[in-house]
Parts: C-alpha cells; sequence; structure tokens
C-alpha cells in the first residue's frame, strides 16, 4: 500500500510540475466540458479535459513518430490558432431519432518544427456539451509528402483507477466476452497465451484493451473512448500502464510492422472522449455520427431500413449446412457434387422462409450458403473459394426472386469471402451487377478467417481502407450493406447511408458455439462499448432458449424469451433479423407478435435508466407513427424499475402491451416462461416492470383510435 501511494503522489507531483513548465495555449468550454492546450519548453503540445471542474484527463502529450526515427512530437512552435463555433442540426437517412444537433467549439492549433525540416502539424479540437474529439492534420507542405506512421503518440492520462470494461486488443477479432476489473488490474496474458490473432507485442505493464472503452470512476463520472470517421488509417488500440492508470494509443500494425502509409494532406480519424455523471448520456451521445462526414449522396430513396429472417439459425445449430457436399472431392462418376441432403439454402426450404416473412409483416429473406464452395470455405486458406454468382445446383435463383417477389418479400444477398478480400475485391463488380439483375437490395458480408493478402490484419489499414472500397460499392449499385468480422464502427454510415450494420462483436450466434455462450451481462455493457460506434447486426430473437443445438441438446442462452424481445429494443439495427426458426415463432405467436409490430427506424429515442454491465431500459418512437416500444434488460440479477410514462404525447391515449418475465421465469431453470398483458395509458402514468435474473420486458404502445 505504501509504495502505491508513494507512486501516486509521484505521479501528481509530475503532473503539476508539467502543468508548471507548460505555457497556455488555449482553453475552450462546452456546458459542463473544459479543454486546456500547452505546449511545454520541448515543443510537445499537452490537451487535458475537465468535467464540472473534475480533471478526467490529466495533461497528456500529442505526436507522431515516422519510420526512420522522424520524431513528430517534439521541436515544435504555435504559429497561430483558429477557432470557430457550429450550431446546426441535420437529419440522418435512417437512424434513432429524426433530428440530430451538432453543437461545438472547435480550436486548430497549426504548429511548425524548429528544426531544419521545418514539419508542419496542425492539431484539430472540437469540444462538445458532452465531451471532446480531436485529430491531427497533415498540411500540404515542401518537406513531408509520402510518409509511414511508426507510432501515434497520443496518450490518455486518467487521473483514477476506474472500473473499466474490456476486451483485450486483438487485430483480428473483437468477439470476446467483456471483462469488468479496475484499471489497474487489466491483464490479458491468459487470453494472449490461448489465442494466435491477439498482439503478441503486449508489454507485461501495459496491456492492450479495444475501443471503445467504458469506463466508471469512483466518485461516479462515466468516461467513453473511441475514435470516429476511420479511413484510410488503422483502428486505435489503447495500452493501459496499470501502475500510472495512462492510456496510449497502439496501432494496428501491417505485414511489415508500420501502421499507416499516408500522403500530405491528409487527416487521422478523431480520438473521442465523452464524460457524463449520467450513465444514461453516455450511448445517447451523437458526437461520434456528428464528427464525420455528410453523407456522399442525396439519393437515398432506395436505402429502406427492415427486418429479415433467414436459414442461418438452423446452419448454427446443427439442423443444417451451409454446404451442398460433405467434402470437396464428393463427387459421382461424372464429377458433380453428391448432395448431403442437409444443405439449407435449397429452393423449397428457402420458399418456407419466404412464406413466413410475408405472413409476418416481415421483408426481407437472408440465405447463406447458396453459392459453391462452401466445402472448402475454412480450412486450406485457398484464396479463390467463391465466386459470388454460382449457385449450387438445388438453388435456383430465377424461382426464388419470383416467388419472393408474388409475396411482396425481398431476399438478402450473402457474400462470404473466408478472409479473401483480394478475391472479393476482383469482383465486386461482377457481384454486385448479379444483386441488381436479380433485385437483391441488401448484401450480409463475412470475413472469417485470415486476410489475404496474408499478414494483413482485420483492423489493420488495408483491410479499413477494404471495407470502405466495399460501402463504395454498394452504395454506386444502390445496394444496403450488412458487414461481418470489420473494424469496430466509428459512425461511418453518416458518410454512407447504405452501410446499415455491422457484426464487430460477440453476437447471438456465440450461444450455439458453446456452453458459456454470452453472459446476461454482456448485452447491457454493449450499448456503452461496441454501439458507441454504430449499429449491431446483434440477431436477437431466439425463442428455443434451451435444447436448440443437435448437437449439444442440453445446450442453453443465458437469457430468457423476453429479454430476446427486449434487445429488438436496446439492439439498435435498421436490419434486424428474426434469427429464429418459423416453427418455434409458430408455437409461440402471442409474443412473436412484438417482433411483428417493433420498428426499425425511429424519429426519437430516449434512454430511461441505465449503469453498464447492471441495466438499460429505452424507449423509442416509430418513424413517422405516434407509436412507441420499450425494452429493458437486465443482468444475472433480477430487478424492478417504475417507468414514468412521461415520453408518451401528452392528451393521448394508448394501449400498452406489455410483454414480461413469467413470475417463476429465470434465465438459467426457466428462461422461456412470459406472460403477456395489457392496460391503457398515458403521459401522467407509470408502469411497473419486473425483471427476472437475465430477464427482460418489452412494451408496445399505440395510440387508442
Amino acid at each position: 500500500m505504501l509504495k502505491k501511494a508513494l507512486a501516486i503522489l509521484a505521479m501528481v507531483v509530475s503532473l503539476h510540475e508539467t502543468m508548471a513548465q507548460n505555457a497556455q495555449v488555449s482553453s475552450l468550454s462546452m456546458k459542463n466540458i473544459k479543454l486546456d492546450l500547452t505546449i511545454d519548453n520541448g515543443g510537445t503540445l499537452f490537451y487535458s479535459v475537465t468535467y464540472k471542474d473534475k480533471k478526467i484527463v490529466a495533461p497528456s502529450e500529442l505526436g507522431f513518430t515516422l519510420t526512420d526515427g522522424v520524431d513528430m512530437h517534439t521541436g515544435f512552435e504555435v504559429t497561430s490558432t483558429e477557432t470557430r463555433s457550429v450550431d446546426e442540426t441535420w437529419q440522418p437517412v435512417w437512424g434513432e431519432v429524426k433530428n440530430i444537433r451538432n453543437h461545438y467549439q472547435q480550436i486548430t492549433v497549426h504548429l511548425k518544427q524548429k528544426a531544419a525540416t521545418h514539419y508542419l502539424l496542425d492539431i484539430i479540437f472540437r469540444v462538445f456539451e458532452d465531451g471532446i474529439g480531436f485529430r491531427y492534420s497533415f498540411p500540404l507542405q515542401p518537406d513531408l509528402k509520402y510518409f509511414i506512421i511508426a507510432d501515434e503518440l497520443t496518450h490518455f492520462n486518467l487521473t483514477g483507477d476506474h472500473k473499466t470494461f474490456w476486451i483485450p486488443g486483438d487485430f483480428d477479432s473483437n468477439e470476446y466476452k467483456y471483462t469488468t476489473s479496475l484499471l489497474s488490474q487489466v491483464d490479458n496474458r491468459d487470453m494472449v497465451a490461448k489465442s494466435t490473432s491477439i498482439a503478441v507485442r503486449i508489454a507485461p505493464d501495459a496491456q492492450a484493451v479495444q475501443t471503445p472503452l467504458m469506463m466508471k470512476s469512483s466518485d461516479g463520472l462515466y468516461i467513453n473512448i473511441h475514435e470516429a470517421a476511420l479511413v484510410n488509417y488503422p483502428a486505435m488500440q489503447l495500452h493501459v500502464d496499470r501502475k500510472t492508470f495512462h492510456l496510449t494509443s497502439s496501432l494496428v500494425p501491417d505485414a511489415y510492422g508500420n501502421k499507416a502509409y499516408l500522403h500530405a494532406p491528409c487527416n487521422t480519424p478523431w480520438r473521442t472522449i465523452i464524460v457524463s455523471d449520467n450513465a444514461t448520456e453516455i450511448p445517447a451521445s451523437k458526437m461520434i455520427l456528428n464528427l464525420n462526414d455528410p453523407a456522399k449522396t442525396t439519393n437515398t430513396t432506395w436505402i429502406k431500413p427492415m427486418k429479415f429472417v433467414g436459414v442461418w439459425w438452423e446452419m448454427q445449430t446443427g439442423k443444417g449446412t451451409w454446404n451442398y457436399s460433405d467434402f470437396p472431392d464428393s463427387t459421382d462418376a461424372k464429377g458433380k457434387l453428391i448432395p448431403n441432403g442437409k444443405h439449407s439454402a435449397n429452393t423449397a426450404n428457402v420458399k418456407r422462409y419466404i412464406d413466413f416473412a410475408s405472413a409476418n409483416n416481415i421483408k426481407g429473406v437472408l440465405v447463406e450458403g447458396w453459392n459453391t464452395g462452401w466445402e472448402d470455405w475454412f480450412g486450406k486458406w485457398k484464396e479463390n473459394v467463391f465466386d459470388f454468382v454460382t449457385p449450387y445446383p438445388d438453388f435456383d435463383v430465377k424461382e426464388i426472386i419470383r416467388y419472393a417477389t408474388s409475396k411482396g418479400v425481398v431476399m438478402i444477398m450473402h457474400n462470404e469471402t473466408s478472409g479473401s478480400a483480394t478475391n472479393y475485391e476482383r469482383q465486386l463488380d461482377t457481384a454486385y451487377r448479379f444483386m441488381n439483375k436479380f433485385g437483391y437490395p441488401a448484401v450480409k458480408t463475412g470475413y472469417v478467417g485470415r486476410i489475404i493478402p496474408r499478414g494483413e490484419h482485420h483492423d489493420g489499414q488495408w483491410m479499413v481502407n477494404h471495407y470502405e472500397r466495399v460501402a463504395e460499392k454498394a452504395l454506386e449499385h444502390h445496394v444496403m450493406i450488412d458487414m461481418h468480422e470489420p473494424m469496430r464502427p466509428t459512425g461511418l454510415q453518416r458518410t454512407y447511408p447504405n452501410w446499415m450494420a455491422n457484426e464487430a462483436a460477440r453476437g447471438n450466434e456465440f450461444n450455439a458455439f458453446s456452453d458459456d455462450g454470452n453472459p446476461p451481462e454482456h448485452e447491457t455493457i454493449l450499448p456503452f462499448t461496441r454501439l458507441m460506434g454504430g449499429p449491431m447486426d446483434y440477431t436477437p430473437g431466439i425463442f428455443k432458449i434451451k435444447g436448440y443445438a443437435s448437437y449439444a441438446p442440453d445446450r442453453q442462452l443465458h437469457t430468457t424469451l423476453v429479454k430476446q424481445l427486449a434487445l429488438y429494443v436496446t439492439m439498435y439495427s435498421p436490419l434486424q433479423m428474426a434469427a429464429d426458426l418459423p416453427q418455434n415463432y409458430t408455437e409461440r405467436s402471442d409474443a412473436f407478435q412484438f417482433i411483428r409490430d417493433v420498428a426499425v427506424d425511429w424519429d426519437d429515442t430516449k434512454i430511461l435508466e441505465a449503469e453498464p454491465g447492471d441495466y438499460i431500459t429505452i424507449v423509442r418512437k416509430e418513424k413517422g407513427k405516434a407509436n412507441w416500444f420499450l425494452g429493458a434488460i437486465t443482468d444475472e440479477h433480477g430487478r424492478s424499475a417504475n417507468i414514468n410514462l412521461d415520453f408518451l404525447d401528452k392528451g393521448k391515449k394508448y394501449i400498452a402491451t406489455i410483454y414480461a418475465d413469467g413470475a417463476t421465469a429465470d434465465y438459467q431453470k426457466n428462461p422461456e416462461s412470459y406472460q403477456i398483458t395489457k392496460q391503457t395509458v398515458d403521459a401522467l402514468g407509470s408502469l411497473h416492470l419486473v425483471l427476472a435474473n437475465g430477464g427482460g420486458a418489452a412494451v408496445s404502445f399505440v395510440p387508442v383510435k
């Protein structure tokens, strides 16, 4: 304890000495947020952030090192500063709210090195009412044109040993359960030992974690660190110094260990810090969206949020297969593949899903495993497994499209690349012309496996650029896109409004992969972490909670059935899957009514109560209508909530249909128990909701006619 106290005292003394030596550059304030900028005698720029007079980020240095040891974080002088104020409102093509206010104070600090090279560097800061964003800008200059980033030296010198919700710094995967610990206890060495994909360059006293990083201070402040507008740059991870609680940016490298290849003039992504003393204000923030560029097109009438069903869960649970044949060499005398009799993407089975979607007001049907190549898609790392236009013999594209159209249903394309990004890029135009020809308005892409070209990472600069190229191609062909296995989203859905959703986290499918699955707290953490950057394709709506996997009959989800309903509100996505098998919905048609009714596009969203890792309650108003929908979820502990209904329109009566956990419901012992009641309510009333262990509540509010 004495050593720790002395270390903290030394840190405080050091910070005071740093502040004393630093010359003030500028200060900006918005509501409760204050930004201070200083420069020290060595020519390094520092920033600090204060919330309601509490220091959130102590003076923290900024800058870079380039390859060949070029220093771009010391020796600077401030040549000038520029300030401006912006207060505007814009409307997203789709989203959680109809209108978004973009209100900030901005300062651009122009820096010039005193050395003979005279390198120029601008740093742009924006102060919002709920946090700050800053980015580096390399202006056009004679001495710096093409250059390579060796390290970004952005620091976040936190002022306490905060409670932290984190996943390890893996260059290729973000599909982890969250660990909750103090910053001083962040330690992912066991995970490093168990996974070859994890970033093994982690020092013992500086553990790597991914953003968005959610923290809570001992005095009740909520702090979120992430990035916005990740373009032409690797994703940022954070190294944690467990002794000082300082975070340092760590960029995902390429095959040669380099971080980014840039050409001036250019910008980096924004680094974001969101702060509040009210947990509900963190996931409600629109700062990350505001830091992204406006939409690249005004022709957006073809972009239509929707719900969909598909054959995906029957394959995840062992009732069917993606592959048509058991092995690549399972052929008959004529060289044709021998069917295994379990292939899910066959015409008759897909028509069954089309019928179900049509009968239940669900617009789309997703079919995975329709195209040849799945017999060898994951094992030999072949580069040309898929061609994205050749169906299996039992999948009649023309007949399926004809049948779906006659039923008022659209088909959703699936393009799995098995990590072969170069192969996909060569075929992008062909693949998207195929979608246009047969009327596919949306595509789900996948990148399972090691990235080809070999040595690149899912979160490195090369793949960041690849994902954007795919989004641009989809935009060109008027196709909506849902990406799986990408880097964490950073608000680019504003710039590419056809980029509807991503996976980029541990989704519902992990409940099929292992007995551990997702713990009940998982979905209460995601709104504060993964969802900060954009919508997630979580694939909710599993009704058969126990015994769904044919290969593991005792396996179960760690949730109640009603919690699966509530996820349609708490886990936002404009492309939302009803993931279970049609027969499981038919058996519980009364509960399925909520999925039929719930919207996927909204005019308003209010987060009524929240605590990361414990619970969250959200209400949303349907786009263009008066209907409201509520979702409430909890962790492994049951809870009661009294919800004021003052969000409802004043003077209107509503029929509230309440989908609640049954009196004896429990995510372990009795997960499928539920009860449905109705009552008339108005804005002056309240609802008392009881959530079971690992449970939830879902409510629809429809005006009385």
